[in-house]
C-alpha cells in the first residue's frame, strides 16, 4: 500500500465513470425491492468527493480518509450516507500511526467493516452491501497473509465482490425497505450490494494499472 493519495483524483473518477455508466441498471435493482433513489444518493457524494478530490489528495492516508468520511457523512442521503461514512472514518482511525503496508491495511480494512456491521445492525446473509465488503475484508486478510501480490489480491477481491452480489439474489432481506417485501425480495439482487461491488472493481483496476 505504498500508494500515495495523490492517486485519489483517478480513483473518484474512475468509481463516478463506473457508477454513471451502471445507473440505470442499479436503480432497476433498487425500485424492485428499495426506494428507488440509491444511485442518485450516491452520486452526490461521488460529485462532493470529486469537487475536493485536489484537497484530499495533497493529505496523508488516514486524514484523506476521515475527510471522506465527512463528506459523504454531510452528502449522501439513506442508509448509504451514514455506512459509507463510517467505513472511511474507522480507516482513518485505525490507521494513523501505522505502516500501510498490505498485511496492515487488510487489517484496517477488516475493522472498518466491522463498524460498518455496528453501525448498521447487520450482518452477511442479510442482503445489504455488506455481503460484499465482509467477504472482501476476509478474502484481503488471507491474500495478505499468504503473500499474493497485489494484482493477485486484487484479481481475487474482484471476484470474491462479483459473487458476494449473486448471492444476494437468493437472499431475504431484512434491513431496510427490502425487509417490507418479505419472501418477494428473494430472486433479486440488492442495488447497494451491486454499488459496492462496482467501486471495488474500479478501484482494482486503477490500483492495477498504477502498480504496473
Amino acid at each position: 500500500m505504498s500508494l500515495r493519495p495523490a492517486l485519489f483524483p483517478e480513483l473518484i473518477n474512475h468509481i463516478a465513470s463506473s457508477i454513471a455508466d451502471h445507473a440505470e441498471a442499479v436503480t432497476t435493482l433498487d425500485q424492485a425491492i428499495g426506494d428507488g433513489d440509491h444511485v442518485f444518493n450516491l452520486q452526490r457524494g461521488l460529485q462532493a468527493l470529486q469537487t475536493n478530490s485536489a484537497e484530499i489528495a495533497a493529505l496523508d492516508w488516514p486524514d484523506a480518509w476521515q475527510k471522506i468520511g465527512m463528506l459523504l457523512m454531510s452528502s449522501v442521503g439513506g442508509a448509504s450516507g451514514s455506512l459509507y461514512a463510517t467505513l472511511f472514518i474507522n480507516l482513518a482511525k485505525n490507521s494513523r500511526d501505522k505502516n500501510l503496508d498490505t498485511p496492515n491495511f487488510a487489517t484496517i480494512f477488516a475493522l472498518a467493516i466491522d463498524a460498518v456491521k455496528l453501525r448498521g445492525k447487520a450482518d452477511v446473509g442479510e442482503k445489504t452491501m455488506l455481503d460484499v465488503l465482509a467477504p472482501v475484508a476476509e478474502a484481503l486478510k488471507q491474500d495478505a497473509a499468504t503473500g499474493k501480490t497485489l494484482p493477485e489480491l486484487l484479481d481475487h477481491a474482484c471476484q470474491v465482490a462479483e459473487d458476494g452480489v449473486e448471492s444476494t439474489r437468493a437472499m431475504l432481506a431484512t434491513k431496510g425497505r427490502a425487509s417490507f417485501l418479505g419472501e418477494r425480495s428473494i430472486g433479486h439482487i440488492d442495488a447497494g450490494a451491486k454499488t459496492a461491488q462496482l467501486i471495488i472493481a474500479a478501484v482494482a483496476e486503477v490500483l492495477k494499472a498504477a502498480s504496473a
